[in-house]
């Protein structure tokens, strides 16, 4: 397994991402400054923070709410094989709200909360860039 980003759930998109870009100085990796999704990496190591529109996963989850009181973040973890982790999820006693199931036509995704409420991304990637 290999964390592959903390990922901020945000109602104000453009502002968050104009945040991260211009006054934090993290490299954005598309520029799709109108998300719904962009991942920033620092100028250095391998990891990074991504923003999501906070309504995309709404419509995934189909229980979030587009404000703030909403959930605010998103750990998300790289598998290998999502059928096989996630049977091992919920044999150990993990619940899933959603998934497995395909997200984009680069990954298939799951998803559950730990016991604070925090939600977790499971995420098998299908095609890497190239």
């Amino acid at each position: 397994m290999e964390l592959a980003q903390v990922r901020l759930l945000v109602s104000d998109f453009a502002a968050c991402y104009r945040f991260y870009a211009d006054v934090l100085g993290l490299k954005p990796q598309s520029g799709a400054t109108g998300g719904p999704y962009e991942k920033f990496s620092p100028h250095t190591g391998s990891a990074g923070i991504a923003l999501q529109d906070r309504s995309m996963m709404a419509e995934v989850l189909a229980e979030l709410g587009d404000t703030a009181t909403g959930h605010r973040s998103l750990v998300v973890l790289r598998v290998d094989d999502l059928d096989a982790y996630c049977a091992g999820v919920t044999a150990r006693g993990g619940t899933l709200l959603h998934g497995p199931a395909p997200l984009t036509d680069r990954m298939r995704v799951a998803h559950l909360k730990d016991p604070e409420g925090n939600l977790v991304e499971l995420q098998e990637w299908l095609l890497l860039r190239g």
